[in-house]
């Protein structure tokens, strides 16, 4: 059985015609008004800090391991804890029952056999590039409209909140994930050939459960890098908050907004910072997630199978206990998370990396990507607090168009808002995960494509990117493969 839905982008979705009032993107053939070649580029400031993007846990590795190194001022210690999570984060867990009895309970119904298949060397995944089924790297969410207690998508009543390709034996998997591309009319740039974008289309085949809803969501995901995480989990709520302009106050066109969500832990509704939408409160929350949405792995945190009742042989497989992973082993984890290092930038104080800081100021990127901030005190990991950081994010929610929009509402954030990522260790992904695929999806091939299909919110930057002569766009991606 095959079910379809397309990731729809056409010209009217990335702002390419002119509709109710909006100016049309530039053609290459207009003549540069911004930065004729002329017409000496600004170059920004260099402020020394900027090269530790990560304060003093900053470290200074460039190679394919630079996403798996610990913070650089982690304690004797805090090490030992480090290395049991990169432990528990690596292995792959088994079926039950096992002789491994802290392994085994993987499934019934699962994506992974451990973390480190979705988040290869701590870095980015990457989507299908061919006709093939799709990777560890790349998972589906599935819901249908509405909303559940706690303001949390609601499951595909047959399939669940994830789409499972995988299966312990005895239990039918939930089916497979295609994926096919359709090249997109050319995105014009000032005074350079245009871009052709690929709109990626997801079919879910071999269907082992029957038919979809037929008011399905879907949302692929790519995995995200883990360098950082501990950093980010300590800026302060209260500046969330403040950068946050749900209403426009300023009139810049920049309406970044938190998201709420629900904490299990602590029995109420807290800010979200972490996933594609912001909808995991905490790193422990996120890595329960993961083992339970990934791994069909049972936690204290979330001791529940996800199976449904449509399900009834998975509900009969067998388990690795109640729960699969107990409290010390997800704590590992969160360790773990939480002390995993963000490279030092590379040439930061260069004036073709600071043309191109300049570039990224003026095109307005830091109204989201906001560059810097200071951490606060973060119970349990001195280390982490009171560090002047990096990330440029604002870890908020922004609308980005119908063009990058899934559909798919996650608490606050609706199907076309998405949060800030991070830009730190955006230069070594080719390096670490050899490939430079992006966004939520990697449907954007390259850093400049990931702008280009920027929209919403940022559709003013993009256009100021596309307006850009060649020189000061090369500056632009200059700057950004620094980070």
């Amino acid at each position: 059985m095959r079910f379809g839905i397309t990731v729809s982008a056409s010209l009217l979705a990335l702002g390419l015609t002119s509709c109710g009032g909006n100016t049309p993107a530039p053609s290459p053939d207009d003549p540069s008004v911004e930065t004729p070649e002329e017409i000496p580029l600004e170059v920004a400031p260099f402020d020394p800090d900027e090269p530790r993007s990560g304060g003093t846990t900053t470290v200074f590795h460039t190679g394919p391991e630079a996403f798996v190194q610990p913070i650089a001022n982690i304690t004797v210690e805090r090490k030992s804890r480090f290395l049991l999570g990169e432990a528990n984060f690596e292995v792959d867990w088994i079926p039950a029952p096992a002789s491994q009895r802290d392994r085994d309970g993987l499934g019934p119904l699962f994506h992974a056999t451990s973390c480190l298949a979705c988040h290869v060397a701590n870095g980015r995944g990457a989507p299908v590039t061919g006709n093939t089924k799709a990777p560890a790297s790349l998972l589906v969410r599935l819901s249908v409209p509405g909303t559940g207690p706690h303001g949390e998508p609601v499951p595909e009543p047959t399939y669940g909140d994830q789409f499972q390709p995988r299966s312990i034996d005895g239990v039918p998997s939930e089916g497979q994930v295609q994926v096919t591309y359709e090249s997109l009319p050319a995105m014009p740039l000032q005074g350079a050939a245009g871009v052709t974008l690929q709109a990626p289309r997801y079919t879910l085949v071999e269907l082992g459960y029957g038919p979809l809803a037929p008011d399905v969501r879907l949302s692929p995901r790519i995995a995200q890098p883990m360098v950082g995480l501990g950093l980010l989990a300590a800026i302060p709520d209260a500046t969330l908050l403040a950068w946050a302009d749900p209403d426009d106050r300023d009139g810049n066109g920049i309406r970044g907004r938190p998201n709420r969500v629900w904490s299990a832990k602590e029995g109420r509704e807290v800010l979200g910072r972490f996933g594609w939408k912001a909808n995991q409160p905490d790193l422990e929350h996120q890595a329960a997630g993961a083992l339970l949405g990934d791994m069909g792995l049972t936690s204290t945190l979330f001791p529940q199978t996800p199976c449904t009742p449509a399900q009834p042989r998975c509900q009969q497989g067998a388990t690795g206990g109640e729960p699969e992973v107990d409290a010390a082993n997800l704590a590992s984890l969160s360790d773990y998370s939480h002390l995993i290092a963000v490279p030092a930038r590379r040439g930061a104080d260069r004036e073709d990396v600071r043309t191109g800081k300049a570039a990224f100021l003026r095109a307005g990127c830091d109204r989201c990507h906001r560059p810097t901030t200071t951490t606060s005190e973060l119970p349990g990991f001195p280390e982490l607090s009171h560090q002047r950081i990096w990330p440029y994010t604002d870890l908020l929610l922004h609308d980005l168009g119908e063009a990058l929009a899934d559909g798919r509402a996650d608490h606050l954030a609706t199907g076309s808002e998405w949060r800030t990522p991070p830009l730190w260790g955006l230069g070594l992904t080719a390096t670490v995960n050899g490939h430079t695929r992006l966004l939520h999806d990697g449907r954007a091939r390259s850093v400049l494509e990931a702008i280009l299909w920027h929209g919403g919110e940022a559709r003013a930057s993009r256009e100021a990117v596309q307006r850009m002569s060649p020189k000061e766009r090369a500056a632009l991606l200059t700057f950004l493969d620094s980070l």
